[in-house]
């Protein structure tokens, strides 16, 4: 019987692993790549990414304070900032604003986890699982939820191709409408973090 944390901590890192989102993010990655070629990415960029979404589990908070020596509250409040600066680019500009921020080959796979498969909204998200649940628990939850991202945005990639071909002027009015809209989503997510990165930090005593 899977316990209610566990079930929690899987359904935010999915949640925050949204591969709606993730295709706006992608959207040249998947216009200018075929199936193969993407799904290799994106298995390299999964792959990574549960790696260190696992180590985050395991160390919790404390490898913020033991190794960086700063508080956890400054990461919050920087990676809210940050998705909050993405957010507010893309409902400004749409899909075209996400282009750039991105590496490119031989990069390809780190700069597709940045900043949302890899950023401070799953990483947070980790350490939480870790502080809830046991470590194989937290394993499991990692994976599963990399594994459901990972097949989806390839799916999504497939279905894109399709249509694309018929409809390439209603794909691109729906995917930057998509796109917008997704971020409204993600900013209020960075807004969350940045007002629990001020609660931790003030109940603290703001020392």
């Amino acid at each position: 019987m899977l316990s209610q944390e566990l079930i929690d901590s899987t359904t935010l890192l999915l949640v925050l692993l949204n591969p709606f989102l993730l295709c706006i993010y992608l959207l040249d990655l998947i216009q200018g790549l075929d199936t193969n070629g993407f799904a290799r990415t994106m298995v390299r960029a999964g792959l990574m990414s549960a790696a260190i979404y696992f180590g985050f589990a395991v160390v919790g908070d404390t490898v913020f304070t033991t190794i960086f020596k700063v508080r956890y509250e400054s990461f919050l409040l920087f990676g809210g900032i940050v998705f909050l600066l993405v957010s507010v680019r893309l409902v400004m500009n749409g899909s075209s604003a996400m282009k750039g921020l991105r590496g490119e080959e031989p990069h390809g796979a780190e700069g597709t986890a940045l900043p949302f498969m890899l950023g401070p909204g799953t990483i947070s998200a980790s350490i939480v699982t870790g502080a809830k649940v046991s470590i194989p628990e937290a394993a499991g939850a990692i994976a599963f939820s990399v594994f459901v991202c990972v097949v989806s945005i390839i799916i999504l990639k497939w279905i894109h191709d399709i249509i694309r071909k018929r409809h390439e002027k209603i794909m691109e009015r729906y995917l930057d409408t998509i796109g917008r809209i997704m971020a409204l989503l993600t900013g209020t997510i960075a807004v969350d973090m940045i007002l629990n990165g001020l609660g931790r930090w003030l109940g603290t005593g703001a020392s």
